[in-house]
């Protein structure tokens, strides 16, 4: 008979977004006139950069003609995007990264989902709490955790993330193998500093562990003194693997592109026979399940880069970050503490109760569509997350909403 991978039975009844989607559908039918403001899922709501656009259109039109119709791409993605992004995310701030050790996918999301595909089951991982469930959920799928008991799995190093820490995790106290950050934190929008990034890449090559970084959020980083990428700290190309999306920098959210990067320094262990090329796992585990980006997409991702381009993707990410402060200001005007909406498009706030109590209260008094911290872990108890991805206006009215319904 046929059976099924058992380890799929301990994950939790719902993913968090559909969680909350579900209680949003249910107040919206039990409330047909009632306006609901989501900031909640991270989505962007802006149009896509005019460069981009006109990209996508030129790349279609070759794709209508026999002289430049392509079809399959590059599995690791086309040249002139590789070159582009190792050129200008990365040469330009130093850091040592070459066209040939990035990947571009249709989304960061897949790619640390799957990375921990190349890994062995009985690693010792490392995860943040709280953390995006993708991280949590795909190891629990494999296999690398026992089962689920007061709030957290067993078998998993948790990081706690609270405000005594800055929200940045302590290194383990034990060995590790596989350690998951992301910076600018998703959740709680904190930052981490150059110093405090290099212990983890120092701990790191102390333990011959590897990080997956995930930067999904560098973009806006307005600090000049805060690193936006791992490859900015010395030692990192040993032992870190780096995520990056298009969907916050330019609003790809539904054209679907981001990239991976692997550096050929970077080594994991067998049992038997010594040290093997981390990047050259990816590249036979891409090559074997995927098959690229499509051509019009990357055409599209490749103007990010462009003088236009980039001023555009910059004005995208000012309009949100307008909007995170705000958010910031009216939440800590209301008396509550909070982390983030500075250098990145999340306010991590204090609810002072029951996460899922605080969201339902937001949702029902305010109309307003939060996510509730409890969601990304234990630690995250407590907590709401506010997303600043939205038009102003309706921030606006969101912020005058809530206000209204705490005071």
């Amino acid at each position: 008979m046929i059976r099924i991978n058992e380890n799929y039975l301990k994950l939790q009844a719902s993913y968090l977004f559909s969680e909350i989607r579900r209680r949003t559908d249910e107040f919206q039918e039990a409330n047909p006139d009632k306006d609901i403001i989501k900031l909640g899922i991270g989505d962007v709501t802006r149009p896509l950069p005019q460069a981009c656009i006109e990209a996508f259109h030129r790349a279609v039109d070759e794709m209508a003609d026999d002289a430049t119709f392509r079809g399959y791409g590059p599995e690791q993605g086309y040249e002139f995007l590789r070159e582009a992004i190792a050129r200008v995310d990365f040469q330009d701030r130093g850091a040592d990264v070459s066209p040939n050790e990035v990947f571009v996918s249709d989304g960061a999301k897949c790619d640390t989902g799957n990375i921990q595909e190349i890994f062995a089951t009985d690693i010792n991982i490392a995860i943040p709490d709280p953390v995006y469930p993708v991280d949590l959920d795909t190891n629990v799928m494999a296999g690398r955790t026992a089962s689920f008991s007061d709030g957290r799995y067993g078998d998993i190093t948790y990081l706690e993330s609270t405000r005594e820490n800055g929200f940045i995790p302590d290194l383990p106290g034990e060995n590790v193998d596989l350690i998951y950050l992301c910076f600018p934190n998703n959740p709680t929008g904190a930052t981490i500093t150059e110093s405090q990034l290099q212990a983890w890449v120092d701990f790191a090559r102390e333990n011959k562990a590897l990080i997956l970084y995930d930067a999904a959020y560098e973009s806006f980083i307005q600090d000049p003194n805060l690193p936006k990428s791992i490859f900015e700290i010395e030692g990192a190309r040993e032992v870190a693997i780096e995520f990056r999306s298009f969907s916050k920098t330019a609003g790809f959210t539904g054209t679907r592109c981001a990239y991976t990067v692997v550096p050929k320094s970077c080594m994991a262990y067998a049992d038997k026979g010594g040290a093997h090329s981390v990047h050259d796992l990816w590249f036979r585990r891409q090559s074997t399940k995927f098959n690229a980006v499509s051509y019009p997409v990357q055409r599209a991702a490749e103007a990010i880069f462009s003088e236009e381009g980039r001023a555009q993707a910059m004005a995208l990410i000012d309009y949100y970050l307008k909007n995170a402060k705000l958010i910031r200001k009216e939440i800590e005007a209301l008396g509550y503490e909070c982390v983030g909406g500075e250098n990145s498009p999340y306010i991590w706030i204090d609810g002072k109760t029951d996460s899922w109590k605080f969201f339902d209260l937001l949702l029902e008094k305010a109309g307003v569509v939060s996510t509730p911290g409890a969601g990304f872990g234990k630690c995250g108890e407590g907590y709401i997350r506010i997303s600043a991805f939205n038009n102003y206006e309706n921030v606006q009215l969101a912020m005058q909403r809530i206000r209204q319904a705490l005071s």
